[in-house]
Formats: C-alpha cells, sequence, structure tokens
C-alpha cells in the first residue's frame, strides 16, 4: 500500500472516532441495523479518486465469486444507464450484496457518515432520507421532515437531543483535511461512472 493510502488510512481512523461518539450520542433517533441497505440503494453515492483506490484495495481481498457478482452488479447498472433519459441517475450500490456491504471496512466517506443529521450552510439541519422510511430520526422529526417535533421528541422522555453534525461529504473531503493529513481527495464523481464512463486508458491511469 503507497504512503498516500496508508495516510488515508489515518484519516479514515480519525473520522471513525468522531462518528462513533456522534452515533453514540443519537442513539434513541438511529434505527440502522446488518440488513437494512436502504443507504446503499438508489442513490449517486459521490467518490474521490482517493476513495476509489482505497474501494479497490478491499475488492481484491474478496473471494472470486464475489468479485463477480460485484462485476455482474456492474454490468446490470451499466445497462440501465444506457436507457436512463436524464441527469439524476440513480442505482443500487454494485457492492451491495444480500443487503450488506461487500467491502464494509474499505467503504467510502458518504457511506460512512450516511444516517447523521447534517448541518447545512444555511444553518438548518438535513435529515437522511431514510428519515422518511419511518428509519433515522423519524421519531422526533414532524410530518414533513424539516423540523424536530417538540412534541415528539417529549414523548420520548430521552435526554440526548437530536442534533446536526457537520459530516457533509463536501466539508469531510476539503482542502483543510487534505493538508492535516496529507492527502489529496483527487476528482469526485459517482461511484458508478469511475467503471463506466471513464475511457479504459484514463481509468487505467487514475487507478494506478
Amino acid at each position: 500500500m503507497d504512503i498516500m493510502l496508508k495516510n488515508y488510512e489515518t484519516y479514515l481512523q480519525f473520522l471513525e472516532a468522531k462518528l462513533l461518539k456522534f452515533f453514540a450520542s443519537q442513539k434513541p433517533f438511529i434505527f440502522c441495523k446488518k440488513g437494512c441497505g436502504k443507504c446503499c440503494q438508489k442513490a449517486q453515492f459521490p467518490y474521490s479518486l482517493l476513495e476509489i483506490k482505497y474501494l479497490l484495495t478491499g475488492f481484491l481481498q474478496l473471494d472470486e465469486q464475489t468479485q463477480q457478482k460485484i462485476e455482474e452488479n456492474m454490468q446490470k447498472i451499466a445497462e440501465k444507464k444506457k436507457k436512463f433519459r436524464g441527469k439524476n441517475f440513480r442505482y443500487d450500490c454494485p457492492f451491495l450484496i444480500n443487503n450488506e456491504c461487500s467491502v464494509y471496512d474499505h467503504r467510502g466517506v458518504i457511506c460512512r457518515t450516511f444516517g447523521l443529521m447534517t448541518n447545512t450552510i444555511e444553518g438548518k439541519i438535513k435529515s437522511p432520507f431514510c428519515s422518511s422510511l419511518g428509519l433515522n430520526y423519524s421519531n422526533v422529526l414532524n410530518a414533513r421532515k424539516t423540523h424536530i417535533s417538540v412534541r415528539k421528541y417529549k414523548k420520548l422522555g430521552v435526554t440526548e437531543q437530536p442534533l446536526g453534525f457537520n459530516v457533509s461529504y463536501k466539508y469531510l473531503t476539503d482542502k483543510d483535511f487534505e493538508d492535516s493529513f496529507n492527502i489529496k481527495f483527487g476528482d469526485k464523481k459517482p461511484l458508478i461512472e469511475w467503471f463506466l464512463d471513464t475511457p479504459e486508458k484514463e481509468n487505467k491511469k487514475q487507478l494506478t
């Protein structure tokens, strides 16, 4: 593993320590569980070049059968994308197998932070989309999923407060973190585009 990926692992250790505390403080409002997989479905999954390289180290550690299944998933997504007309193509993550992440320890930043409420630039909080499915924060959000319902919160009788955190993808991959950990995230685009839309020659050049 090259020095950049090692430095990135140090960054991930730092990030995970923070996220563990954040999720622990929000326990009464979090309904994540193994086998749910909602966060891995019907999305675009922004990934940087550095994250993709790290993801591939995890992919190469998988058994041949699992690797083949992931490649089949990518092919199915590619076929759907060819027929799609529009700008916001959404798909299930190709690394999702039986509703579980096959490269969990090597997943990207966006995957690690999903489930928490995020502080926005406007000073508001953005709830995860799974709240509309009766999952995270659905027990304290109002009907429109735009604000914390004081009535619902008081009804729970918990001491923890539903909070938003600075865990946006843009913030966690900005230059300050790059400089602090001596890393370079590089180009960013939807996960599947790293494997489908980049010309083969260019793709190989970036991923090596």
